[in-house]
C-alpha cells in the first residue's frame, strides 16, 4: 500500500497534468477556430473562381487544356497530409490507415509497372510514411513544406506539382487529407487534384447555368487557361486549411480525454488519501487513549 507521502506526491503530479491538459485543450481550441476561420476566408475566392469558369464553360466554345488531359497513368502522386506535433489522438494513424488503403487500390487499379510517389506534408505522416515497403512506391516528404506552411509556401508548392503533371513526370495527382466536419468529426478524404475532372467543374457548370450570357475577351478558352490555375491553387490552399482545422479538433479532443481522465485518477488519489489519512489518524488516537487506559 502506498505510504501519504507517495500518495500526495502522486496528486501533485497529476494535478499539474491536468493544468497542463486543459491548457492544450484552449490553445488547440483557439488554433481551431482561427483554421475555421481562414476556411471560410477562402469561400468567397473559390467561389469566385468557380463562378468565372462555369460562366466560361456555359458558353458555346471549346475548350482545351494541358491541365484537363487524362492520360495512361504510368507515374502517380499521392500528397497526404498529418500532423507536424503529436498530441492529436489517432489523427496520423487513421491518415496513415487511409494511405495504405489507397495505396493498395491504386496499384490493383494501376498495375505493378506503376510508380507511385509518396508525398508527405507533416513531420508525424513523413515518419509514418518511410516505414513503408512496397515495391514501385517511393516516399519523397516536400521540401520545405510542413502543415504549417502560409500562403507563399502553398502556392509554390502547388506551382511545383503543376509543373511535374505538364512535364510528364507524373500523370495523375491525388490528396489525402482529413475533411474537417466538426469538432468531434473529421473524415479522411481523397480527391484528384490532376488532371482536373468534370466532375470537379461540373458543379460550377451547373452552378452558371441560369446566368445571362457574357461576351468574353480576348476569347473563352484563353480566359480558362488562365483561370484554372486559380482553381487549382484554391483547392491547395482548402486542403491546407482544413488539415489545419483536422489536427487541432483532434488534439482538442484528446487533451480533453487527457483531462476528464486526470480529473478522475484526482478524485480517486485524493479519496484514497483521505482514507488513509484517517487511518492514521484513528491509530493514533487508539494507541494515545491505550496508553492512558493501561
Amino acid at each position: 500500500m502506498a505510504t501519504l507521502r507517495e500518495l500526495k506526491g502522486r496528486i501533485g503530479s497529476v494535478a499539474s497534468s491536468e493544468k497542463i491538459t486543459g491548457v492544450m485543450r484552449m490553445t488547440s481550441s483557439a488554433k481551431m477556430h482561427k483554421a475555421e476561420q481562414m476556411l471560410r476566408q477562402l469561400v468567397p475566392f473559390r467561389s469566385q473562381v468557380e463562378t468565372i469558369i462555369g460562366n466560361l464553360l456555359s458558353a458555346d466554345a471549346a475548350f482545351s487544356s494541358p491541365l484537363l488531359e487524362e492520360r495512361e497513368v504510368r507515374n502517380a502522386t499521392i500528397v497526404v497530409w498529418g500532423s507536424d506535433d503529436g498530441l492529436c489522438g489517432a489523427y496520423n494513424v487513421n491518415i496513415y490507415k487511409q494511405l495504405v488503403a489507397l495505396l493498395g487500390k491504386m496499384r490493383a487499379e494501376l498495375g505493378d509497372s506503376a510508380v507511385i510517389r509518396v508525398v508527405p506534408v507533416g513531420a508525424k505522416i513523413a515518419k509514418a510514411a518511410r516505414k513503408l515497403a512496397l515495391s514501385n512506391v517511393t516516399v519523397e516528404p516536400a521540401e520545405g513544406v510542413c502543415a504549417k506552411s502560409d500562403d507563399t509556401v502553398v502556392k509554390t508548392f502547388t506551382r511545383s506539382l503543376v509543373d511535374s503533371f505538364l512535364a510528364g513526370d507524373t500523370d495523375r495527382v491525388e490528396l489525402l487529407y482529413m475533411n474537417f466536419k466538426s469538432v468531434s468529426r473529421q473524415s479522411p478524404r481523397v480527391d484528384t487534384l490532376l488532371p482536373v475532372t468534370t466532375a470537379a467543374l461540373g458543379a460550377a457548370e451547373e452552378d452558371a447555368k441560369s446566368s445571362r450570357p457574357y461576351i468574353f475577351e480576348p476569347d473563352a478558352n484563353t480566359i480558362f487557361n488562365r483561370v484554372l490555375p486559380l482553381f487549382i491553387l484554391s483547392v491547395m490552399q482548402e486542403v491546407f486549411c482544413e488539415n489545419r482545422a483536422s489536427e487541432q479538433a483532434a488534439r482538442v479532443m484528446a487533451m480533453q480525454s487527457a483531462n476528464d481522465n486526470a480529473k478522475k485518477l484526482l478524485d480517486q488519489l485524493r479519496l484514497e488519501y483521505n482514507k488513509l489519512r484517517q487511518q492514521s489518524i484513528t491509530t493514533e488516537l487508539l494507541d494515545i487513549v491505550g496508553g492512558q487506559v493501561r
